[in-house]
């Protein structure tokens, strides 16, 4: 059973990380076909070359060996064939700019469209249940009793996939009088009005105790609302990546000998297996619009080979001209990937330490 759990953990990993990489991929190429700009191949996973699937007039898609990802090769991407004048290198400044964020926008799309997806057909409202009401407090005041669960405050449901449950805003609200939603231990709803009292040391604002979250119902939104939900979860998922990009620095500066605060491939792959048999399926597709966000945050910074670092050098090509010659160009991207498979062979090594327990 558990090697038949690590057989689908690890194509679930391909499938998602891939076709994120993939539609990433796709944005470039729609762009660049657009821009009439020739696009050479069309290629999914890494080469070596396993097959061609089909020829599309000058364009050769492929299928490649290494199953992460795919990639757009277009002439002149690197500089070279100038005199062609439907190179990448012989395209206007903006029109480059604009193949190479498509990429990025794809991602943020396809972010988007899961968060909202999920929010609109299966938001999954969050609830927490209490066994013990404290004496003399204001939930035994208010007739609550054990085996209630809140659901609800002042009409504010909770959704699983954000990080505030019930209990947070209790004390937020504490002093004041609130309504809340409480579905009793035989499935029947009502709503009760309390006043919360400030919070002491060893006395909540509520006075339950004993507390366990449990799916509380679907939480409906309008199209609309689902739209503006998707876009705020994208947002705070910039968030989290920003932050833990900010924490990964510290920890590399500080000391690399450390485990650091983030997850590579390894790391990802079983995370997603770990979400998938403890939380669903459900889940695992909201962890891949996470993922979606963060490639595309990654993509735009602005560090050769990615899409931001091209974007930096061209644009300094641009303002300097010869100044930047085309070796000097291809010495950056090497440098920048060697810098970068560098980077994922460290962390790497870190995540198969985790999994072995050698470190926390």
């Amino acid at each position: 059973m558990e090697l038949l759990q690590s057989a689908i953990t690890i194509v679930l990993f391909f499938v998602i990380l891939g076709g994120l990489v993939v539609v990433h991929e796709i944005g470039h190429f729609v762009t660049a076909r657009l821009a009439n700009v020739r696009v050479l191949e069309f290629g999914i996973g890494f080469p070596p070359r396993a097959r061609v699937l089909a020829r599309g007039g000058e364009t050769l898609y492929t299928l490649n060996w290494l199953p992460i990802g795919g990639f757009v090769k277009l002439e002149g991407e690197d500089g070279d064939h100038a005199d062609d004048p439907r190179s990448f290198a012989r395209q206007p400044l903006p029109t480059r700019l604009v193949i190479l964020v498509a990429g990025v926008v794809m991602n943020l799309v396809v972010s988007i469209a899961i968060f909202t997806g999920i929010t609109y057909t299966n938001d999954t409202a969050f609830g927490v249940r209490f066994g013990e009401v404290v004496v003399g407090s204001p939930a035994e005041a208010a007739g609550l009793q054990p085996g209630d669960m809140l659901v609800s405050i002042d009409g504010q449901r909770y959704s699983a996939f954000e990080g505030r449950v019930p209990v947070d805003d209790l004390a937020a609200k504490a002093g004041q009088r609130v309504t809340l939603g409480i579905e009793r231990a035989d499935g029947t709803f009502e709503e009760i009005e309390v006043t919360l009292r400030v919070p002491s040391e060893g006395q909540g604002a509520l006075g339950i105790t004993r507390l366990t979250g449990e799916p509380a119902g679907r939480i409906e939104h309008s199209v609309p609302e689902a739209i503006g939900i998707g876009v705020d979860r994208t947002v705070d998922a910039f968030g989290l990546i920003l932050g833990g990009l900010a924490d990964l620095g510290r920890s590399i500066v500080s000391d690399p000998t450390t485990p650091p605060p983030a997850a590579g491939p390894v790391g990802i792959a079983f995370q997603i297996g770990d979400v998938l048999w403890s939380l669903g399926p459900l889940y695992v597709l909201y962890l891949a619009g996470i993922l979606s966000a963060n490639l595309a945050l990654v993509n735009i910074l602005p560090f050769p080979p990615l899409d931001g670092g091209r974007m930096l050098v061209i644009t300094l090509k641009a303002l300097f001209g010869e100044r930047i010659s085309l070796r000097a160009e291809r010495l950056t991207y090497f440098v920048g990937f060697v810098a970068l498979f560098a980077f994922l062979i460290w962390i790497t090594v870190f995540d198969i330490a985790r999994l072995g327990g050698v470190v926390e």
